[in-house]
């Protein structure tokens, strides 16, 4: 019995998962990860946040090489897509990570157990493996990191061939000619771009009025511009309501969202890419007596504990956005409130970012959300036309805007189009993280000649005093 008795035992080995598994032994917790996949990582590394980044690096050196290169002097020819080599690297990514997590656990002593986890009662967990067999963990508490699922569309089947979800759209055996994506958020965009620059003509069915909902309306707008620049056709305001796979290609029935003639699309692949949600069935929860809302995730306090004493969750499994390094920092918490520390999140300082070319990243608050919400602020803007590092990589679409406070100058947001505006984002969530005004920025010494001047200049916008423009 001692080889199964814990002080924590984590369900599912994802970012927050794993995260919160080895800060738990860091503080002395005897700790113990069930994982129903053979591999660690989760959906982020195994089959969502590595390989899609692997795919889009790829992509955009092929298209790099086709169309840009001879911009810079180089002469390039013969340039030929391997899409075998292609995926190839993108599973060597893979496994890097995942046997990396497979050493973290070793290096901090996390004892893994392989098979699907649900808890029977507070304080024990039991482990179904795949041959059928069982067995037991007793534990003083018990995280629920079990992540998300891809969200089904009433109407629309997925057989991961024709019709396939995120994770069919990592492993195509082929660009497809036409390649129709139902979804304009992350994860569509982003597949969408890889295999438009490899050569299909992507359409994105959106039944929303506007991509990249939840973004700041302005940057949503603009993204969209460069998208449809780049090949991407939006059909927004617009639902599908069934799809019908006829031989090799793929009928989608849609209409417009308010209503109106409905039409007919058809396509050699279509992804199914509207969102995510909570994998909480098949746990145990209702049995244990774990409370969830009405959208199935499990409810927590500020510090993760359930209605059940020992019973924690973090992650896409909770309340907030679907990010894997916003479940981390929560796993952190989780850890310490644990072994008695404190433990408190920022989540207006936790930003998104969308991996198209350019890359899109947020933090903080929207222009829609401080109107909604009555405060007043002012609005800093730089384009990157204006940006002499941005000139030299070819690079000017896109631009810096950041909103602060109207009396105080914090920043209460921070969005930025452009290249590398993810690393870039960063900069501005620490500011808000340490409370800090746009002035504050704006007189950071930003080195010559860099991309982040841009942020230096929006901050001095805010100010309406930017000295390049």
């Amino acid at each position: 019995m001692a080889d199964t008795q814990f002080d924590l035992v984590v369900i599912g080995s994802g970012p927050g998962g794993y995260v919160a598994a080895i800060r738990a032994a860091q503080l002395g917790m005897r700790t113990a990860c069930v994982e129903m996949r053979k591999t660690l990582g989760g959906t982020c590394l195994n089959i969502g946040c590595i390989p899609s980044k692997a795919l889009l690096t790829a992509s955009e050196k092929y298209q790099e090489a086709k169309h840009h290169l001879a911009g810079f002097g180089v002469k390039v020819s013969g340039v030929e897509l391997d899409l075998g080599t292609l995926l190839k690297h993108k599973d060597g990514v893979v496994n890097a990570n995942v046997t990396g997590v497979e050493f973290l656990f070793k290096k901090n002593k996390v004892t893994r157990f392989t098979g699907k986890g649900s808890i029977p009662a507070p304080g024990q967990v039991l482990v179904t493996k795949e041959d059928g067999s069982t067995e037991t963990i007793t534990t003083k508490n018990i995280l629920i990191a079990t992540g998300s699922d891809v969200m089904p569309l009433p109407g629309v089947a997925i057989d991961e061939d024709k019709v396939v979800s995120s994770t069919g759209a990592l492993s195509m055996d082929a660009v497809p000619e036409k390649f129709v994506v139902i979804g304009g958020g992350y994860i569509g965009l982003e597949m969408g771009t890889v295999y438009a620059r490899l050569g299909a003509q992507v359409t994105v069915v959106e039944y929303l009025d506007r991509i990249l909902p939840g973004m700041d309306g302005e940057v949503s707008k603009q993204m969209q511009r460069i998208l449809s620049k780049q090949g991407l056709t939006f059909k927004l305001g617009t639902k599908v309501t069934g799809a019908q796979v006829d031989g090799a290609t793929v009928k989608l029935a849609v209409e417009p969202a308010k209503g109106g003639a409905a039409e007919t699309l058809e396509a050699d692949r279509v992804l199914v890419a509207i969102g995510r949600r909570p994998y909480t069935e098949g746990l145990g929860l209702e049995q244990a007596g774990v409370e969830l809302d009405d959208r199935k995730r499990v409810k927590v306090d500020h510090h993760f504990r359930t209605n059940v004493p020992g019973i924690w969750a973090i992650g896409d499994v909770i309340a907030g956005p679907m990010l894997a390094h916003k479940a981390e920092e929560e796993g952190v918490v989780a850890a310490e409130v644990m072994a008695g520390q404190s433990g408190h999140i920022n989540y207006d300082a936790i930003p998104g970012v969308v991996y198209t070319w350019p890359e899109v990243a947020s933090v903080g608050k929207t222009e829609e959300q401080l109107k909604e919400a009555g405060v007043a602020y002012k609005v800093g803007k730089f384009p990157f036309t204006a940006n002499g590092r941005a000139r030299a990589m070819q690079a000017t679409e896109g631009f810096v805007k950041v909103l602060a406070d109207a009396k105080t100058d914090k920043i209460l947001g921070a969005h930025i189009i452009g290249a590398n505006a993810g690393d870039m984002i960063e900069e501005l969530g620490l500011a808000m993280e340490f409370g800090a005004s746009a002035e504050d920025v704006a007189r950071t010494s930003h080195a010559h000649p860099t991309l982040t001047e841009a942020i230096k200049e929006a901050c001095l916008a805010v100010d309406g005093r930017p000295i390049h423009i």
